[in-house]
């Protein structure tokens, strides 16, 4: 066991943050502590590591175990170059280097005696500096940096003219390369691009140490955890496995405290009505047991009714009149930055219904095409057309019309009169804003804050065509999942910018990849994303022009369907396999039991007992009828693999 906390407790005023919280990390363990925005997962972070003391309780690392630790904002302020900022955490392997290139300068002025002194000091320095990897020391550092999403070039840039996000990553750097024995992270993948994410998930998957990390990103948990502490109202709880094993586990746990209570409720109830039968009867015995009912009673110790659940909140999002098929057309695209090309040429095109998903590095060129798309920056060259009766919903991070004197209850109230008080209430609960929150002022809150306030108007605004940039920032898990599901009820049109992996698996049914100035196209979510990226991404992706052209020469299909209507065909062909396995086993499950109820009415207890005789009989009937069913459509599905 590399840490133990027992009993910590923490109040900020009138909020007990934590109450009598306990658990422990073993060595080599991954854990990940999740909860609501504000349950106390940065506090529980601080008070372990010291940075916050707790009211009471007490943290216990291992003998001769150290740690480090990654907070959500890094203030790294440094004259170094990026480089160079990461080569100071390993400042022993560079006095090393330089003692050996002293030792074997010396080695050159003296003989005999000296010299052999000499030789043992460098066979001892030498020793050290391969047991501590020195040769392989910037090499290290270079793929930790390209890991992190920095680029060869931005290696020598001064770490003092970062942005906050570039800063936190160079501090994550740091951390890596010191390797301690536990690793804390809080939100470590808030600025870090899919393919940075994915390269971290396999670095810490592989790290010999142990973790712990706070996120609200379930792909990154589903990967990494192997056990979940969550926080609910103060009570810390611990459960085995990753995120999806983890919210099995609580909805389990939730429905048998639910039946507990509602058990509890119930003979709590049918003993209040026996005790007053009881005093009715007006008899001394009768009084008498209704007395000892009565003091049984206030012996039980209640059961908590658990709190409701943040998910039976429901947006119901649906645009006030429909769009034509064609929502938007994309014709030969382009913008480019001083000295960077962005995308250049591309075509592309949305239908009614669909949800596309825009993915890609940082710097890309992702937001910029949204942009353009909604008209605050200009493209270079191509145009864009939106269909008819297209009504675009328009959510960006950086730009929110929003009145800094109103209470965020009244910026919805009154863009929208005509929505109850429960509606505005229910629809700001979803955006994390509850109780009296609602009447904070808008200029009073953050930028995050503002941010939800903005995507709550937007999903009340009955637009047809929602472009979103990262929706998902600054909600929790419980808020992603309300969200994830009006999405998916939403009959309207879809685009967003995410990094969210597991809301773009749970939302998407296309993807477009932004990917060497162009954008490669999938059909489907970011699972099959990542089943097809690399064949699709070596197709296309070096092209100029068109995110797909399989009418193109020395295009990969030369079949007759174009690229996308072969990738429904075999979307439908897996399906038609997969209802054919389904039935096959159906079959052979129900042919099994249709044998064993013949057995059955062959056995003399059995064919004497007329009751149980017509039951069998009524079984075979409803199974001969099913099979019937089942022979006919199977032979309809091995008919549609032959056409």
């Amino acid at each position: 066991m590399i840490l133990s906390c027992s009993n910590i407790d923490k109040t900020f005023v009138d909020n007990h943050v934590l109450k009598n919280a306990s658990f422990h990390i073993e060595d080599y363990e991954k854990a990940a502590i999740i909860g609501i925005n504000g349950a106390g997962k940065s506090t529980l972070l601080k008070i372990i590591t010291g940075h916050l003391p707790a009211d009471a309780g007490s943290v216990t690392f291992a003998k001769d175990k150290n740690y480090g630790y990654l907070a959500q904002h890094q203030a790294v302020d440094s004259e170094n170059t990026i480089f160079d900022e990461l080569l100071t955490v390993k400042q022993e392997v560079l006095d090393l280097e330089a003692a050996i290139r002293q030792t074997e300068a010396d080695m050159k002025l003296v003989s005999g005696d000296e010299l052999e002194l000499l030789l043992k000091k460098y066979a001892n320095l030498t020793h050290r500096f391969e047991d501590m990897n020195g040769y392989a020391c910037k090499s290290e550092i270079t793929g930790i940096l390209k890991g992190l999403g920095f680029t060869e070039e931005e290696f020598d840039k001064k770490v003092a003219t970062l942005s906050g996000g570039q800063k936190t990553r160079v501090a994550l750097g740091k951390l890596l390369l010191q390797k301690p024995d536990l690793i804390m992270l809080d939100e470590p993948t808030n600025h870090l691009d899919l393919n940075s994410i994915a390269w971290l998930e396999t670095y810490l998957l592989n790290y010999k140490g142990a973790v712990i990390i706070v996120s609200h990103d379930r792909y990154f948990l589903d990967k990494i955890a192997t056990k979940i502490i969550e926080i609910d109202n103060g009570v810390v709880s611990s459960f085995h496995g990753n995120y999806s094993q983890y919210a099995v586990q609580k909805e389990h746990l939730r429905t048998e405290q639910m039946n507990a209570y509602l058990n509890q409720q119930r003979e709590i109830k049918h003993q209040e009505e026996v005790i007053d039968k009881l005093k009715q009867f007006n008899r001394e015995k009768s009084i008498r047991r209704a007395e000892s009912r009565e003091k049984m009673l206030e012996k039980i110790v209640p059961v908590e009714k658990p709190a409701e659940m943040n998910t039976k909140i429901h947006l119901d999002l649906e645009p006030s009149r429909i769009s034509g098929s064609d929502v938007l057309f994309v014709e030969h695209l382009s913008k480019a930055f001083p000295n960077q090309v962005l995308f250049k040429d591309v075509n592309f095109e949305i239908r009614r219904g669909e949800h596309v998903a825009v993915i890609g590095d940082n710097g890309t060129g992702k937001t910029t095409l949204l942009k353009i798309l909604n008209q605050v920056l200009p493209a270079d060259a191509g145009t864009f057309t939106l269909g008819t009766n297209v009504e675009i919903g328009y959510y960006d991070q950086e730009h929110h019309v929003l009145h800094m004197d109103k209470t965020i209850f009244d910026e919805i109230s009154d863009d929208y009169p005509d929505l109850t008080n429960t509606k505005i209430r229910n629809m700001l609960a979803a955006f994390l804003f509850t109780g009296d929150d609602v009447f904070k002022r808008i200029g009073d809150l953050s930028g995050g804050e503002r941010g939800r306030v903005s995507l709550a108007k937007l999903m009340l605004s009955k637009a047809n065509f929602l472009i979103l940039d990262e929706p998902t920032n600054h909600l929790d898990i419980s808020s992603k999942e309300i969200l994830e599901k009006a999405l998916n009820d939403y009959t309207g049109t879809l685009l967003y910018v995410s990094h969210d992996r597991y809301f773009i698996n749970q939302t998407a049914t296309r993807i477009l990849d932004l990917v060497n100035q162009t954008f490669v196209n999938y059909i489907g979510n970011y699972d099959y994303y990542l089943e097809k990226r690399e064949e699709l991404t070596a197709a296309y992706a070096g092209k100029a022009g068109s995110a797909y052209d399989p009418s193109a020469p020395d295009s990969v299909s030369e079949a007759k369907l174009s690229w996308q209507e072969q990738k429904e065909a075999n979307a439908r062909e897996r399906k038609r396999q997969n209802d054919l396995k389904k039935t096959e086993e159906r079959i052979t499950e129900l042919e099994e039991r249709s044998a064993a109820i013949d057995g059955l009415m062959s056995q003399e207890e059995v064919f004497t007992n007329s009751v149980r005789c017509q039951e069998l009989a009524d079984e075979k009937a409803a199974v001969t009828e099913e099979l019937d069913g089942l022979y006919e459509l199977w032979e309809q599905l091995s008919e549609m693999g032959m056409q």
